[in-house]
C-alpha cells in the first residue's frame, strides 16, 4: 500500500510525461500538415473573369491662387490687355455754357474712347466722338487728365486726330499690325474702350466678317469694314480693336443695334485706312484726298432733280489733267445750259453716285493714272488721265 507522499509525486510525474507526449503529437501533426502541402500537386481552375478596372473620378483642380491662369488663351487675353490698356484713352468733350451772369462754365457734352498714336501725344479717335466739341479732354489709364488740342479731322473716314497738351514723358503707343497676311474671318479679336464711361472694359471675340460697307458720318460708305462680335457698346467708339498679338486692327466705330446696346455686331474701320490718313493729319491737318481736278456737287442736288445716274461734271480747269484729258463741264450755250460729261465709270469699277466716285479714287494715290468713263451727247467715251492731290 502506497504511502500519501508517494501517491501524489506519482500523480505529478505521471501529468508531466502526457503533457510531453501531447506537445509532442502537436508539433509531428503541423510538419506532416505542412509536408502535404509542399508534395500535393496544384489543382487547376479555370481562370477567373477579368476584373474591370476601377472607375476613377479625376481630380479635382488645386484650388487657383494669385495669378492663376487655366488656359493659354487666358494667358494670351491678360497679356494684351496689360500691354495695351495703357495705350487706350477716355475722351470727353466739354462745351462752354453762359450763366445768366455771363460766367462760363465747361460742361461734359459726350464722351469715347481713343487710343495712342506716338509718344509726341498725338491720340487719334472717332470724328463723331469730337463733333462740335468745343474743348477736349484726354484721361489716360492713371486717371491723369490733360486738355487737348484737334489737329484735324477725316469725316469721310470718321476719323480725328487730338494732341495732348504737355503729354507725360511715359505713353504708351499702339502697335499697328504690319503682317502681309490678311485678317481671316475666325481670328480673336480684343476690344478695349470705354462702354458708359465705365474706363479700360476689356471684350473679347471674333472676326465676323471682312470688307463690309457701311454709311458713315461724312455722308459716304465706310468700305471694307472689320465686323466683329466683341461687345461694343456706346463710349467704345474711338477705342482700338486688337489681334491675339495686342496690334491694332482697326478702330471701333459704330454698332448695328435696335436697342443703342450691344447685339453682337459691331464695325470697326480698319488701320489700313488709320495708317495711311493719321500721319497726314499730323502732318498738314488735313487728310490727304486725290481726284481729278474737276468740280462736283458731293450732294447730287441736279443728279436727283434730272434722275440722271453718274457724277455730272460741273466745271473743269484747262491746265488740270482732267481738262487736258479732254473733260467737259456744264457750259452756256445760245440755246441755255448744255450738259457736259457724266462719270459713269473709273476704270472697271461702275460710278453710280458721288459714294461710288469717292471710294474708287480712295483707293489710288497721286499720279496713278486711269480710265475714266463717261456720257457725252447720249454716248460713252472713254478718257484715260491722271490724278493729283486735291488742293
Amino acid at each position: 500500500m502506497l504511502s500519501l507522499t508517494t501517491y501524489r509525486t506519482s500523480v505529478v510525474l505521471l501529468s508531466a510525461v502526457i503533457l510531453v507526449f501531447a506537445a509532442d503529437c502537436t508539433t509531428r501533426g503541423k510538419s506532416q500538415e505542412k509536408a502535404s502541402t509542399r508534395s500535393a500537386p496544384p489543382v487547376q481552375r479555370p481562370n477567373p473573369a477579368p476584373t474591370p478596372a476601377p472607375v476613377v473620378a479625376p481630380a479635382a483642380p488645386a484650388a487657383p491662387g494669385p495669378g492663376y491662369l487655366a488656359t493659354e488663351d487666358e494667358r494670351n487675353t491678360v497679356s494684351v490687355f496689360e500691354r495695351v490698356a495703357p495705350a487706350t484713352v477716355f475722351v470727353t468733350q466739354k462745351r462752354v455754357l453762359m450763366n445768366f451772369f455771363g460766367a462760363r462754365t465747361e460742361v461734359a457734352a459726350g464722351s469715347g474712347s481713343g487710343f495712342i498714336w506716338d509718344r509726341r501725344g498725338h491720340v487719334v479717335t472717332n470724328f463723331h466722338v469730337i463733333r462740335q466739341a468745343q474743348a477736349v479732354t484726354v484721361t489716360l489709364q492713371d486717371h491723369k487728365t490733360y486738355d487737348a488740342t484737334l489737329v484735324g479731322t477725316e469725316p469721310r473716314k470718321d476719323i480725328a486726330v487730338l494732341n495732348i497738351r504737355n503729354p507725360p514723358d511715359d505713353l504708351v503707343p499702339v502697335h499697328v499690325r504690319q503682317s502681309k497676311l490678311p485678317l481671316q474671318v475666325g481670328q480673336k479679336t480684343l476690344a478695349i474702350g470705354n462702354p458708359f464711361g465705365l474706363d479700360h472694359t476689356l471684350t473679347t471675340g471674333i472676326v465676323s466678317a471682312l470688307g463690309r460697307e457701311v454709311e458713315g458720318i461724312g455722308g459716304v460708305t465706310i468700305r471694307d469694314m472689320i465686323q466683329t462680335d466683341a461687345a461694343i457698346n456706346p463710349g467704345n467708339s474711338g477705342g482700338p480693336l486688337l489681334d491675339s498679338n495686342g496690334d491694332l486692327i482697326g478702330m471701333n466705330t459704330m454698332i448695328f443695334s435696335r436697342s443703342g446696346a450691344s447685339a453682337g455686331i459691331g464695325f470697326a474701320v480698319p488701320a489700313s485706312f488709320i495708317e495711311r490718313i493719321v500721319p497726314q493729319i499730323i502732318k498738314t491737318g488735313r487728310a490727304e484726298q486725290v481726284g481729278l481736278g474737276i468740280n462736283i456737287d458731293p450732294s447730287r442736288r441736279l443728279e436727283r432733280s434730272t434722275g440722271i445716274r453718274g457724277v455730272i461734271v460741273l466745271d473743269v480747269s484747262p491746265d488740270s489733267p482732267a481738262g487736258r484729258a479732254g473733260l467737259r463741264g456744264i457750259r452756256q450755250t445760245s440755246k441755255g445750259i448744255q450738259l457736259g460729261d457724266v462719270i459713269v465709270g473709273i476704270d472697271s469699277e461702275q460710278v453710280d453716285n458721288y459714294d461710288d466716285l469717292y471710294n474708287a479714287l480712295d483707293k489710288r494715290k497721286a499720279g496713278d493714272m486711269v480710265d475714266v468713263t463717261v456720257v457725252r451727247e447720249g454716248g460713252k467715251t472713254n478718257l484715260r488721265t491722271n490724278l493729283i492731290v486735291l488742293p
